[in-house]
């Protein structure tokens, strides 16, 4: 069995996103950690009634109940706008469990949504012929985000939504409890605005099936940007904040779920925290160890924008004109079998934020296009991989004479 000490900060860093495409970074996760994913089930309805906001919420509830519940400890995680990755230690397995089943009970109390989640071990995936592979991106020095490849996050997947023959639903899924209050989800918060696109739109791409994902990467964005001048969402020149926010009762119910605080007391608590937020920031001048021109250039850093766990995920800021030809790329490798896609277009894009220390430099950005944009592609996704399924049945048919 691997070591399980400190796995996770023994992986080399990978500092450029197209190193998540180098499986030399990668290394196999231990047998006795906890593989959980969580899910927004029916999402693609809850963004089509406007609630995308609340479903990247719900999506990174989970990713801040165990990191909380693991109490410091450097672990790996994956956004995925309506769900997470997270693959947890030994010593906080049954605290991680009982943090997803508090997430699950606070999205079902406060949103009625129902957070799907489930969890196995590394030893029981690998049992079922798939494996946990886990790369570090390391953006920053004091921030860090997981990669998983082997197949090991799609089984777990399939199996909570209950598609996978082998695994019974029942024998995987942590249920909401409430019998354990709600969980800690201190740090997660969305108070910037909406991220408006400052060259055209903003592209959600979700690929899938791709034998060289590294190539499509690149292809896309040598479409995107041939001037390399960056396809990062998150820019100064959007970052912007109004208040109130207009996300403060989300911002609210998320701290009301570890406190016995009255929610207007909460409410009024956090109106007060905001508003000198929003001078500070408005001021750019620094206010004790924080420094808001600083803190924005370290936004940007941090963001998840780009990702690959089997799957290459990508919202980019993308000049209108090149939008058709990413798509006629994507087109001629799907038409002919090597991939399937789904996109999604918006004039924005919104991020959702886990701040650990503001001061300290601890902190990441989950970014998500707007109106539901990985939620979107994924839809169109499925379509264009049922249509490859009929057509393929279609010439299978034709070809034996029937």
């Amino acid at each position: 069995m691997a070591d399980s000490r400190n796995f996770f900060e023994r992986l080399v860093p990978l500092r450029e996103r197209q190193d998540s495409f180098d499986t030399r970074y990668y290394a196999p996760a231990p047998d006795d950690w906890l593989l959980a994913v969580t899910d927004v089930e029916g999402s693609t309805r809850a963004v089509e009634l406007g609630r995308y906001q609340l479903v990247n919420m719900v999506g990174a509830a989970g990713i801040a109940a165990v990191k909380n519940a693991c109490r410091g400890q450097d672990i790996p995680f994956l956004f995925g706008g309506d769900g997470a990755v997270v693959l947890i230690p030994p010593d906080c397995a049954a605290a991680g469990r009982a943090a997803l089943g508090a997430t699950c009970n606070y999205a079902v109390a406060n949103y009625d949504m129902n957070l799907r989640a489930g969890a196995m071990t590394v030893a029981e995936i690998r049992h079922h012929g798939c494996d946990v592979l886990v790369a570090r991106y390391a953006p920053s020095p004091s921030n860090n985000f997981g990669l998983f490849l082997g197949g090991g996050v799609q089984l777990l997947e399939r199996a909570i939504k209950g598609r996978e023959p082998t695994i019974p639903v029942d024998q995987v899924e942590i249920p909401p409890d409430s019998r354990r209050g709600m969980p800690d989800l201190a740090g997660l918060s969305c108070r910037w605005s909406p991220l408006r696109s400052t060259r055209g739109k903003m592209v959600a791409v979700i690929v899938t099936g791709a034998a060289e994902p590294r190539a499509v990467y690149d292809g896309i964005l040598a479409i995107a940007d041939p001037e390399q001048q960056g396809v990062n969402p998150v820019q100064l020149a959007n970052l912007s904040a109004k208040w109130p926010p207009r996300t403060l009762m989300v911002e609210a119910r998320a701290r009301r779920a570890s406190s016995r605080t009255p929610l207007a007391l909460i409410t009024l608590g956090l109106l007060l925290e905001t508003l000198l937020a929003w001078i500070v920031l408005k001021r750019d001048r620094p206010v004790g160890g924080f420094d808001p021109v600083r803190y924005k250039a370290e936004i940007a850093e941090n963001v998840d924008f780009s990702k690959y766990d089997d799957t290459l995920s990508m919202v980019i800021d993308c000049p209108t004109e090149r939008i058709a030809e990413i798509r006629a790329y994507l087109d001629g490798q799907s038409d002919r079998g090597a991939l399937s896609y789904g996109i999604h277009l918006s004039d924005t894009a919104l991020m959702t934020c886990l701040v650990e220390s503001a001061t300290e430099q601890k902190h990441v950005h989950f970014v998500d296009g707007g109106e539901g944009g990985y939620t979107q592609a994924a839809k169109e996704l499925k379509q264009r991989v049922a249509s490859q399924r009929t057509t393929r049945r279609e010439i299978e048919l034709a070809a034996a004479g029937m």
